[in-house]
């Protein structure tokens, strides 16, 4: 059984256990946390509480994560944005909103559970639950992920990005307006000691982080840009952004509660390269922003 523990800041005074939970911990669906609330796997300073209790500040929450029960996978038949494939590789334009592969709170309707219903010959590697995952992305970012379609193409992939021979850039509206048009962050990224589940700019037990950006536009309190990844670690350019003062706009966890209207943080995964497994063969796809992130953008260039 896995333990989370969390104090309770003056910022989330107030606000009902069961949704800043799913702020906390994104990958937690409120409904499973609900679940747990109800089967006394959370606590507040000790004691059980309901769905609808109201934490305090200082308020210590432990959350006791029961052991996933061993699941066999089942396909699903949900549709995919398949953007190449051949008998080696796929390239999948991830939706806004789906889980990569299953979590707590998430064990049905995850990319994975698409790829297996969509084709039977993923790499093995990562084992049952992430068959064919490579690299992943947040549940609320969209965008382009390459999978490997056998235990070859697998190990090539992964070698790629430790390389840091592959390409991937993203698009993003961050608060802020950035005066430079380019710049670079070199910042090693660790797990935040006073949030495990978050991931923060630190010293201790981290690993080198570099995060390349190019301003495309600038509104009143906004700007838009351009972001490639030279590493790949956990949430890395919303840490980075934020640890530069621009956090992303509608980011949860690592922006200000005062933010644009968004479900998640604005964040796409536009453009991904790579050599072709088996043929060496330089690949690179785009794909367009999703409507949420248009829309936000034309509504900035009204009111700016």
């Amino acid at each position: 059984m896995n333990v989370f523990e969390w104090t309770v800041t003056e910022e989330n005074h107030q606000e009902r256990i069961d949704k800043l939970l799913t702020v906390l911990e994104q990958e937690w669906s409120r409904t499973q946390v609900q679940q747990w609330i109800k089967e006394q796997h959370v606590l507040v300073n000790g004691k059980s509480i309901k769905s609808n209790y109201k934490v305090n500040e200082k308020d210590m929450i432990t959350v006791h994560v029961p052991e996933p029960e061993a699941m066999e996978l089942k396909p699903e038949n949900i549709p995919l944005d398949i953007v190449y494939e051949d008998a080696d590789v796929l390239v999948v334009n991830k939706p806004k909103g789906m889980v990569v592969h299953p979590a707590p709170g998430h064990y049905t309707g995850t990319l994975v559970h698409a790829l297996l219903y969509h084709c039977q010959d993923l790499s093995g590697i990562n084992g049952v639950i992430r068959p064919g995952i490579v690299h992943r992305i947040d549940k609320d970012t969209s965008g382009l992920l390459m999978v490997a379609k056998n235990d070859v193409a697998h190990e090539s992939l992964v070698n790629q990005l430790k390389n840091k021979t592959t390409k991937r850039v993203y698009q993003a509206i961050v608060h802020g307006v950035i005066d430079h048009q380019t710049g670079t962050i070199d910042a090693p990224i660790g797990r935040d000691k006073k949030d495990r589940q978050s991931m923060t700019v630190t010293d201790e037990h981290s690993r080198d982080a570099v995060t390349h950006f190019t301003v495309l536009e600038r509104f009143n309190d906004y700007s838009y840009l351009q972001c490639e990844l030279e590493t790949g670690r956990t949430h890395q350019i919303r840490v980075h952004m934020k640890y530069i003062g621009h956090p992303l706009a509608g980011d949860p966890k690592y922006g200000p509660k005062k933010t644009l209207s968004l479900n998640g943080q604005a964040l796409h995964a536009s453009t991904i390269g790579f050599n072709h497994p088996r043929t060496d063969e330089w690949l690179e796809f785009s794909s367009k922003l999703p409507q949420e992130m248009e829309d936000t953008l034309n509504h900035l260039r009204i009111i700016s």
